[in-house]
């Protein structure tokens, strides 16, 4: 069995080994950006509103994930965004406190192994729950050879509310705009013997419950 570790990018060499996959991944193997060179501050704010994990597999280097907290909205013009019918910039409001997964990226010859992505999940669903924040969203582009959308709308329920054809990566590809609410997935599989799901809500069952038992007592006074 493999060893899979992940933890905070916050400097040093776990700077280097994110800025690697980076390069690896989405400037050598996708083309999508020229370099990786300026893509992670050399030192994070632990409390500021990026964060970035790096996944190591037996100590290697293996995948990385970037959040930001209360992204914008509202994308430029430029993007040619369209909702789905009856979805719009303030139905997204009203539904919770954001945090964008971008940047996610898993190097070629780990990808088979399900887990570093997972676990990757799981850190960053992690703090993001501690933080306060109930949704995530993201970007997957339509038909990139390596497109996560069917693992993300069919195994975690991340919902499709949009899509537009152009964005900050160099990619041909409409980029499909997915949801996720993190407790709704979390009442959906916490009682699932699904290795996947034991493997993605291990260590957050905690979290979960403690704010699900917050909302509850908050409608009970209401």
């Amino acid at each position: 069995m493999s060893c899979i570790t992940v933890g905070r990018v916050l400097g040093g060499n776990d700077h280097a080994a994110a800025v690697e996959v980076i390069e690896q991944v989405f400037a050598r193997e996708k083309k999508w950006i020229t370099s990786a060179s300026g893509q992670i501050p050399d030192h994070v704010n632990e409390s500021g509103n990026v964060s970035w994990f790096l996944a190591r597999v037996n100590g290697r280097p293996a995948g990385v994930l970037r959040l930001l907290y209360d992204p914008p909205l509202e994308l430029p013009d430029a993007y040619a965004v369209n909702f789905m019918p009856g979805i719009d910039i303030e139905h997204l409001k009203k539904q919770g406190r954001y945090v964008e997964i971008g940047r996610f990226m898993i190097l070629g010859e780990f990808r088979r192994n399900y887990r570093v992505a997972l676990r990757l999940m799981r850190e960053a669903t992690a703090e993001v729950m501690e933080r306060d924040y109930s949704h995530f969203i993201t970007d997957v582009f339509e038909d990139d050879q390596h497109s996560p959308l069917n693992f993300h709308t069919r195994v975690l329920g991340f919902e499709a509310v949009g899509r537009h054809l152009f964005g900050d990566l160099n990619c041909s590809s409409a980029r499909i705009i997915l949801t996720l609410d993190i407790l709704k997935l979390y009442s959906r599989v916490k009682d699932s013997r699904s290795r996947i799901y034991l493997e993605l809500i291990h260590g957050i069952r905690e979290i979960a419950e403690r704010r699900i038992r917050r909302i509850q007592s908050g409608v009970a006074k209401g």
